[in-house]
């Protein structure tokens, strides 16, 4: 030990006795990394384990969080297509939400969760970002009943946008069709004319469309023509409504008056500028 410790004399023996001696040390030491690996095999499969439980629950999570936006989104965008149409109309308007259905399948009734409270009156125009939906049938003080305009008791007086022609639209029972009853066979209606209400009756405003004309069929020796339109409202879709304050004029009497109104400011501006241009001189 002591030449060891102070010569390098036995370095190359040293050297020597270490390769003849690794494979006892490799083997001393077997059992120790067998053992180490092992135990790191299941320790890895039981974090392996643990996280992909995590993942799935995480992914779960998730896929409950897209399905909420996209109804939100969805919402969104039924509000903003009702905002517009509210914007597009002259009269006075009120929000209302679908909270039933009316279960009995013979009849096409909702409820809407505006009442006496919020101004609701009996036959109120009710419609959506696209049409006519129905009129209010029943007003309690929180809620209100509608009856849609496929409902068989229900009928709306409509006009032909194209050409004015006046009509009777009556429910069917089918959520998807109305009816013009009792128009001439030789009465000018062609598929894909535009009805919108006529104001007859003073209980719909005039001008909001109700449907499109689907099929018309002329019978030879019939006196009238069988004719169906698909409504302009998504009756059993829309879940947001708009209920129509209105001011029971005309929009041609209201036109007119906007045009009397300027005529009128028009000419308090010439005499302004008359006698300015008067004293000026």
């Amino acid at each position: 030990m002591l030449v060891d410790a102070r010569f390098d004399v036995l370095k190359p023996v040293r050297s020597g006795m270490g390769m003849v001696l690794t494979p006892l040390y490799w083997l001393g030491d077997l059992p120790v990394r067998a053992w180490s690996n092992t135990q790191q095999i299941f320790s890895s499969r039981t974090d392996l384990l643990a996280e992909n439980e995590q993942l799935r629950s995480e992914t779960l999570l998730m896929q409950r969080r897209l399905q909420k936006l996209a109804t939100l989104t969805e919402q969104n965008v039924r509000l903003r297509e009702l905002l517009n149409s509210s914007a597009l109309i002259d009269d006075r308007v009120l929000v209302a939400e679908l909270i039933g259905v009316d279960p009995n399948a013979h009849t096409h009734r909702v409820l809407i969760n505006k009442g006496s409270s919020s101004g609701v009156t009996l036959g109120q125009p009710v419609l959506d970002a696209r049409g006519v939906m129905g009129q209010v049938i029943e007003v309690m003080p929180f809620t209100s009943r509608v009856l849609l305009l496929t409902d068989t008791n229900h009928s709306i007086p409509v006009k032909i946008n194209r050409n004015g022609l006046r009509a009777i639209a009556s429910g069917t029972g089918d959520v998807d069709a109305i009816e013009l009853r009792y128009v001439t066979d030789s009465a000018d209606v062609r598929e894909g004319d535009l009805l919108v209400t006529s104001g007859m009756g003073q209980r719909f405003p005039v001008g909001y469309p109700v449907a499109i004309i689907s099929e018309v069929q002329r019978n030879t020796g019939q006196p009238f023509a069988r004719i169906q339109a698909l409504p302009a409202a998504s009756l059993n879709r829309s879940r947001y409504l708009l209920l129509v304050f209105s001011d029971g004029k005309d929009p041609a009497q209201n036109l007119e008056q906007e045009v009397q109104n300027a005529l009128e400011d028009a000419k308090q501006l010439q005499q302004a500028t008359e006698t300015t241009a008067a004293e000026e001189l």
